[in-house]
């Protein structure tokens, strides 16, 4: 209309998300937890960066791995980060990661009318040794598993991760049962196999993969220190040891 006026309403709207892809998994064994995620960052078909991080050390036994709003997820491990230096100064030692979980819940809960757009999966050693997985959704819902995939291929990750790990549709041989706990070795191929498996069925999945490995005191890392590109992040010689793999994925 000449006087600015308009014949119908209009509307603006504005989205505070966006989803960033890239896919993240974490494994538990009987002494130990692997954790991985991809480093590509992207907007639908276009790539942001190659190398955003999307697995955090927090302790020297517990790791989160966050996917979704790459912005809220920065921002989230940073303020986890804070809270846990905090109970460090206050304690005089770490948070156990149950009580991570715990606290990771409390935080996301608290947000819930304009959650964090990120979906976390913690992975580390418990006080008794083993290893544990906990995954939560934007709003806090958690719980523990032995393996959990998140992010833009779960659909295709999370179904062989039930077949491997959990061996469902799998029928064991005569006489035998399933392992209740895979080696070490076996899981880390596992893993590779995911993201290698995601990287050619996906498009938001790539570039590069790391994989942390949270190892209890005293248990052996069966071999990992020999293997190519991997670098321990222990701080203490007597504690649990945790190491980081990184691995190249196809970048087109």
């Amino acid at each position: 209309m000449p006087d600015g006026s308009f014949a119908h309403p209009q509307q603006r709207q504005f989205n505070p998300y966006t989803d960033n892809g890239g896919t993240i998994l974490a494994i538990a064994g009987a002494d130990f937890t692997v954790i991985a995620g991809d480093t590509r960052q992207s907007e639908g078909y276009s790539i942001q960066t190659r190398y955003a991080p999307k697995v955090f050390r927090l302790t020297d036994r517990a790791v989160l791995a966050v996917n979704g709003f790459a912005a809220d997820g920065n921002m989230f491990v940073k303020k986890v980060k804070q809270r846990l230096e905090w109970y460090r100064h206050a304690h005089a030692k770490d948070m156990p990661l149950h009580a991570i979980a715990r606290l990771i819940q409390t935080m996301l809960y608290a947000q819930r009318f304009f959650p964090y757009y990120v979906y976390n999966i913690l992975g580390g050693i418990e006080e008794d040794g083993s290893g544990a997985v906990y995954s939560f959704d934007p709003v806090g819902s958690y719980e523990r598993e032995a393996c959990r995939a998140a992010g833009a291929a779960q659909s295709l990750v999370q179904p062989f991760l039930d077949n491997q790990i959990y061996f469902k549709n799998q029928k064991a041989a005569a006489g035998q049962s399933h392992p209740a706990h895979l080696p070490l070795s076996d899981v880390l191929a596992i893993v590779i196999d995911s993201f290698t498996s995601a990287t050619e069925r996906h498009i938001e999945v790539g570039d590069g993969l790391e994989i942390y490995v949270v190892v209890a005191k005293g248990r052996s890392p069966q071999g990992l220190e020999t293997m190519r590109n991997v670098q321990e992040l222990s701080t203490r010689p007597d504690g649990d040891r945790m190491f980081i793999l990184r691995r190249e994925l196809k970048k087109d």
